[in-house]
């Protein structure tokens, strides 16, 4: 009995024991299952908390791609109204939304730093974009040096580019491979949703079953799941942040839309405003050089009236004095007609007519024009090294050019000092002056010793209506169109400068192998009148004196001319003398000009040549209705006048031109 005694007390002792540590055991239990509990809920709300960042990284970086496709079609935009309305502030604004664009695009690689799967899309992308960035300064260039068509033409050539098709093509990778990443990424947020609603079942369940046992268990069960609520509630708060950022997403490229349609509709209502605001810069450009030139011209004129009034005192009692005085005055009208083709030239109403010109030659016939323009206070030196090689270039554009740049030496030398004027030869590499292929070269160089330019300045002296002068002294169009005549033929233009120590203009053009140049306007009148047989002509001239001139110089070239002071009386005229072989028209008159005549004249006359007579060298090749026929410049000489009617005689209009015409 006592040994089954001692068995039932430690069975007793051993319940005792089990009944004891049983509350031990269940909150060993409770605390097991609660850490698990809670490490669980903490990684199910880490994964959440993750998954919605890299949801909104994604909603971050298509935000940003976008914002990088508006602001480049922005930039594109402008870069459009400048190459129409070559405003320079219009320019600057395309170079500003360019550098914002350049922002967006860091800003996007920047977002895009830890995804791998865009790396080759977004260095693709740069390189796109530094390419398309390359091509609009090209354009921007040559809008800025007045290369208006030439801008043109390649902006109509880089919207149909590669490079654009490239950005926007990458752009769509873009976006396409975070949309795909976004959706991994909301499905990841919802995974971790319900993970997180799992732990919350589960938590309910252990707390209820545990409430029974223990306070503490019940206790920790109420704040895993006051903890659950809160992880849900950031969960709804990040969401809904996620929807209102892609709500601003879409607002955003709405907006962008909607002011890209606005640009074009401004563009298109201010373009006839800029065109008035274009025209009177030029005018007032204009303007400034004719009152520059005024003092010369007059000088000319004086000559004129001086030498023909002294050459009609002496008509008759000292005839070698009157010659003598009519040579002068025929020298001044010489000058008179290259200083308006020169001031016609500026205002681009003349063409170039380039030729084959000695740069010695040139220069030295400019010296007594320099002189007289900057003034006795100024010593000139010049250097002839060009040996014979000549240049292709309009030789009066090339000289109002050189002038240009001896009177902008006179302002910076404030009317007192040394200019020198230098010819010389050089061979050139390709590439080692600007974009000058290689070859032989005539370098024009034009040294001061003024004031100098800072590199500022330095950097914008080809910029159009860029002028370091004050008002009404220049405007800042003399190098820019230097620099446009330049490069028109096939040269570059250098300057050397240093503040205090004065500057050096370099032009370089290439080498021409042709024949010399005939002369300018002036050689024709040193040359004998061309005779042709007697023809009967039709002259159609609105003003009586320039009427009656044209009779009596058709008269000494020994031709039967017939007077027409009006266009509408010249079909007429022609069916009442049908002998006519010629009609010589003046081109603008009253009512109609002399092409619109000629087209309405019957179809039995369109067989006639015709010459027409134009003061306004910018008649000249820019119209059709010259097709076919000779045209002669006013001022004239009988010599010009007879190699203008051989011409005339000797060429039939261009097969199609009447009926062009009809």
């Amino acid at each position: 009995m006592a040994h089954g005694d001692h068995l039932d007390g430690r069975e007793s002792r051993w319940r005792v024991g089990a009944r004891r540590a049983l509350p031990f055991l269940l909150v060993a239990l409770l605390v097991g299952a609660l850490g698990a509990l809670l490490y669980t809920a903490s990684n199910a709300t880490r994964d959440h908390q993750r998954a919605l960042e890299e949801q909104q990284r994604s909603f971050e970086v298509i935000a940003l791609a976008r914002g990088f496709e508006a602001q480049v079609a922005r930039a594109e935009v402008t870069l459009a109204r400048y190459v129409i309305s070559l405003d320079p502030d219009t320019g600057r604004l395309f170079q500003d939304q360019w550098r914002g664009a350049a922002r967006q695009l860091r800003a996007l690689s920047y977002a895009t730093r830890r995804s791998g799967w865009q790396r080759g899309h977004l260095e693709a992308l740069e390189r796109a974009f530094a390419e398309r960035g390359r091509t609009l300064n090209e354009i921007g260039l040559r809008t800025a040096y007045d290369q208006k068509m030439a801008a043109l033409a390649r902006f109509h050539q880089a919207g149909k580019s590669r490079d654009l098709r490239r950005i926007t093509a990458l752009l769509d990778m873009v976006i396409r491979a975070e949309n795909s990443r976004l959706q991994e990424r909301s499905l990841a947020v919802s995974l971790a949703g319900d993970r997180t609603e799992q732990v919350g079942r589960t938590s309910r369940l252990l707390g209820l079953v545990l409430l029974v046992c223990v306070l503490f268990a019940a206790w920790l069960a109420n704040a895993a799941y006051s903890e659950r609520r809160k992880a849900r509630t950031l969960a709804e708060l990040e969401t809904e942040r996620a929807d209102r950022l892609e709500a601003a997403v879409q607002a955003r490229t709405a907006e962008l839309s909607a002011a890209y349609d606005e640009l074009k509709r401004e563009s298109a209502e201010r373009a006839a405003a800029e065109d008035n605001l274009r025209q009177m810069q030029k005018m007032d450009a204009v303007g400034q050089l004719t009152g520059g030139i005024a003092h010369d011209f007059n000088n000319m004129l004086a000559v004129v009236v001086g030498g023909l009034e002294l050459a009609k005192r002496n008509l008759r009692l000292k005839p070698e004095d009157a010659a003598r005085h009519l040579d002068n005055a025929m020298e001044g009208a010489n000058r008179a007609s290259a200083l308006t083709r020169r001031l016609l030239a500026f205002a681009r109403s003349e063409p170039l007519l380039p030729s084959a010109v000695d740069p010695d030659a040139l220069i030295a016939g400019m010296a007594d024009l320099i002189d007289r323009t900057i003034g006795d206070q100024i010593i000139v030196s010049f250097s002839h090294r060009a040996e014979g090689w000549r240049i292709f270039v309009d030789q009066h554009q090339l000289e109002n050019a050189i002038l240009n740049l001896c009177v902008n030496a006179r302002d910076a030398m404030e009317g007192r000092g040394r200019l020198s004027l230098s010819t010389d030869r050089i061979a050139l590499k390709a590439g080692e002056i600007g974009d000058c292929a290689a070859g032989d070269y005539v370098v024009l160089t034009v040294t001061d010793d003024g004031c100098g330019m800072t590199p500022e300045v330095l950097a914008r002296v080809f910029e159009p209506f860029f002028t370091t002068k004050p008002v009404g002294k220049g405007t800042g169009l003399g190098l820019s169109q230097i620099f446009g005549l330049v490069r028109q033929c096939a040269g570059e233009i250098r300057i050397d400068s240093t503040p205090g120590e004065g500057s050096s203009v370099h032009i370089y053009l290439p080498r021409c192998l042709g024949e010399a140049a005939d002369g300018d306007d002036g050689a024709a009148f040193a040359q004998g009148p061309v005779r042709q047989p007697p023809t009967r002509i039709l002259v159609v001239e609105d003003d009586p004196r320039v009427l009656n001139q044209t009779m009596a110089a058709l008269s000494e070239l020994g031709h039967l001319p017939v007077a027409c002071d009006h266009p509408a009386k010249a079909a007429k005229l022609l069916a009442n003398n049908a002998d006519i072989g010629l009609i010589i028209s003046d081109v603008l008159m009253p009512d109609m000009t002399g092409p619109e005549m000629v087209k309405a004249l019957p179809a039995q006359f369109r067989h006639l040549p015709v010459l027409f007579v134009t003061g306004y060298a910018g008649d000249v090749g820019e119209s059709a209705d010259f097709a076919g026929h000779a045209v002669l410049r006013k001022p004239y000489t009988l010599a010009a006048l007879g190699q203008a009617l051989g011409d005339a005689l000797s060429v039939s209009p261009l097969p199609g031109t009447a009926a062009a015409a009809e």
